[in-house]
């Protein structure tokens, strides 16, 4: 059986054995071993036959210290015999016992109730016995490991033997329990583990917890070390009210390849009376420095899958799996893909969604180069669109550009731009609409301009750089009527500061808008003048239209000359707090359309406080507030709601408390989320984490990472002191 974390720890053991032989080879001046040096306050006895060091006996050599009372050497056989607190030092760990004897011929020898300390994992040790068999195989009895300072023993791992075998770096244990408070609760008659990085097959610790729609929940993980570049875990997922969930995990890594597999099977659920299946493959091969494959496949049995088993919010939350495979064709100029997609739709029965296109395939073209100053650009793309149910196509589009910069410098830039942008439409299968084969071919004409000033400033005392940016973006866009060309895979791009200064109003290429308009914006920032930080900055900007827009989708177009104005405002307002806004307010009916904002709070590691603020006009008001909170001596809490004023319920809750002390955490984790429009699950998490050795339970530290932000995972208030150096 084999513990995720402890084998780490054990093998610390191991080397420290290991450095025990090396540091107890102290002979006299030998060029081939090294030179020994034997200090005390008495020395006695002959080079040839024995010196006897006693009086704070100190001997050295390649970096390794002994200490002991009294230190004995005997040329003849290259014996060692120190008595009386013995400490043996090692790249600053410490082992130390009443007494050391070895024979540096053999390479046996021996140490009596030996006491560890490892400078790595800040943790102590003992054993009753330390036996050297020889060079490469050692052996302790009644070992015990704990990272609780001296004096506290409030978990320690127990080893009624320790075997270590450094010609195969295998270490052997048995009669091994984990001990916590007195009570052990992990026990295994025998394992074995590796003493280098390489990877052994074994148990991992069991996870257990408890969901609404699961029950109690327990997992017990195998890692299977297949090959050097191929591994498994299989973790069969017991859940009582549903069965038993087989997961696995299989992955493979080369050197020009790689990917993994899961499979996933519940059979026969109790619950829906049938079996229940996820599979996923994921594989990426480099054949050379140009052509490269891609494969990434995913399905389930049923729509519910994920929100019946997911174990958090992003895994039940997913309504399209990709299922794509393809090959990326990259040279210095070129870069070229071609591939074919689909997804499978997993739909909430009160809450349909439409099904995406599948791209049967899809061959997409770029490329790149400056000639005499001059950026000249093409795109192309190639698609053939299936459906079951909407009208089927073919898309071909071709897209050249050259832009060329007039003024090109540090604080000031003029860039006009030329594109054309051509497309072809060949119908297919489903057209009911009797849609016609169509091209349309349209110019398109930018020109980006903008301006930096600087200057120094005083503000409260403090030296700064603000800068003053302006920046003006024109477009010109001819009217096509499109009305009558399909729609395959465009939508309205909602508007904001990144989508204001692009050449056309939607995502896709099925739809390219109108437009005769010009952006006006600008930016001011405030910097440190020593560091550079970003302290403040403000952004306004505001799109005119010289010509009302008539291409649109479903959405009517705006008919006014003025867009919304929009506002981004965010800073640090001190070392500990900052924020960010961004209103979007329509000045033809004065209304603010939406906005959010954010507040953050950080004093210090493990102190966070987060609050924000979402609203959409007549659709979405929302807030969200999270926090990471010291309550009082080795209490913290851990929270995070998010709550729909316009729904009147909370979306997203999770809760917790962390118990820690110098040693050891304790962790309780409440999380509730919402699966559907009426669906929901709720989870507990309990965790016991024993400090650099295991975690017992299951892991909410992901889930509070993803729901907090700024979430730390707790420190031990007071840690082992360092073992101090003998005079």
């Amino acid at each position: 059986m084999r513990f995720r974390v402890s084998t780490l720890l054990i093998s610390v053991f191991c080397c420290f054995v290991q450095n025990v032989h090396a540091a107890g080879a102290v002979p006299t001046v030998d060029s081939s071993a090294g030179e020994a040096v034997l200090e005390a306050d008495s020395l006695v006895g002959q080079k040839s036959h024995q010196l006897e060091a006693t009086g704070d006996a100190i001997l050295r050599q390649d970096g390794k210290t002994i200490r002991a009372d009294k230190i004995i050497y005997t040329p003849a056989g290259r014996k060692v015999d120190a008595k009386g607190s013995v400490l043996l030092e090692q790249q600053g760990d410490h082992v130390s016992g009443p007494s050391l004897h070895m024979d540096m011929e053999s390479g046996q020898g021996k140490m009596e109730q030996p006491q560890f300390h490892f400078q790595e994992t800040n943790g102590r040790a003992t054993a009753t016995s330390m036996d050297i068999l020889d060079k490469q195989h050692y052996s302790l009895k009644d070992a015990t490991y704990t990272t609780c300072p001296a004096g506290n023993d409030d978990w320690q791992l127990n080893i009624g033997s320790l075997r270590i075998d450094r010609a195969e770096e295998v270490g052997t244990a048995r009669d091994t329990s984990v001990e916590f408070k007195g009570v052990p609760f992990l026990y295994t008659p025998w394992m074995n583990f590796p003493l280098n990085d390489h990877r052994k097959s074994g148990f991992l610790s069991p996870i257990q917890g408890s969901t609404s729609k699961g029950g109690f929940e327990l997992m017990l993980p195998y890692y299977w070390n297949i090959a050097p570049d191929m591994d498994a875990t299989l973790a069969p997922r017991y859940m009582s009210k549903r069965g038993v969930l087989l997961n696995n995990e299989f992955r493979y890594l080369g050197a020009s390849y790689g990917g993994e597999l899961h499979a996933d099977v519940l059979p026969n659920d109790i619950v829906t009376k049938r079996n229940r299946v996820h599979f996923s493959a994921q594989h990426r091969q480099r054949f050379n420095d140009e052509v490269s494959l891609f494969g990434n496949f995913n399905r389930v049995t049923d729509d519910s899958y994920f929100r019946d088993l997911g174990t958090a919010v992003n895994s039940s939350a997913q309504v399209n799996l990709l299922q794509e495979g393809g090959f990326n064709y990259n040279t210095d100029v070129w870069n070229s893909m071609v591939k074919v997609q689909r997804y499978q739709t997993l739909q909430d029965p009160l809450a349909l969604i439409a099904v995406p296109y599948a791209r049967m395939p899809q061959i997409t073209t770029s490329a790149g180069r400056i000639v005499s100053d001059a950026n000249l650009a093409f795109a192309g793309e190639y698609v053939e669109f299936s459906h079951p149910t909407a009208v089927n196509g073919k898309r071909l589009v071709i897209n050249p550009s050259v832009s060329y910069p007039l003024v090109s410098h540090p604080g000031f830039y003029v860039t006009p731009k030329l594109a054309i942008h051509s497309t072809k439409y060949q119908m297919g299968a489903n057209n009911i609409a009797v849609i016609p084969d169509a091209t349309r071919t349209l110019p398109i004409l930018s020109l980006d301009s903008g301006l930096s000033f600087e200057r120094n400033t005083n503000l409260f005392g403090g030296e700064y750089v603000q800068t003053l940016e302006p920046r003006a973006f024109y477009v010109y866009v001819p009217y096509r009527n499109q009305n009558a060309l399909p729609n395959f895979d465009t939508a309205q791009a909602d508007f904001s500061f990144t989508q204001m200064f692009t050449e056309n109003r939607f995502f896709g290429n099925d739809r390219i808008g109108d437009a005769n308009q010009v952006t006006l914006a600008t930016t001011t920032r405030v910097l440190s003048d020593s560091t550079g930080e970003e302290r403040f900055k403000l952004t306004l900007g505001e799109r005119f239209s010289f010509i009302s827009p008539q291409v649109s989708l479903l959405t009517p177009v705006t008919t006014t000359s003025k867009s919304d104005v929009l506002l981004a405002v965010g800073g640090r307002l001190t070392r500990t707090l900052s924020f960010d806004s961004e209103t979007d307010f329509d000045p033809n009916q004065s209304k603010t359309q939406r906005y959010n904002w954010q507040l953050r709070y950080r004093p210090e590691p493990g102190k966070t406080f987060n609050y924000g603020y979402r609203y959409l006009r007549n659709t979405l008001r929302q807030s969200d507030v999270s926090a990471q909170w010291p309550l009082a001596r080795n209490w913290g809490l851990v929270a995070r709601m998010n709550y729909s004023f316009q729904d009147k319920r909370i979306l997203d809750s999770i809760a917790g408390l962390e118990y820690n002390q110098s040693c050891w955490t304790l962790r309780f984790v409440g999380q509730h989320y919402t699966t559907s429009t009426q669906q929901a699950n709720t989870g507990f998490f309990i965790q016991l984490e024993l400090s650099d050795l295991m975690q017992f339970g299951s892991d909410p530290l992901t889930v509070l990472r993803q729901n907090v932000p700024g979430y730390t995972k707790s420190v031990n208030t007071s840690a082992n002191p360092p073992v101090p150096s003998a005079p």
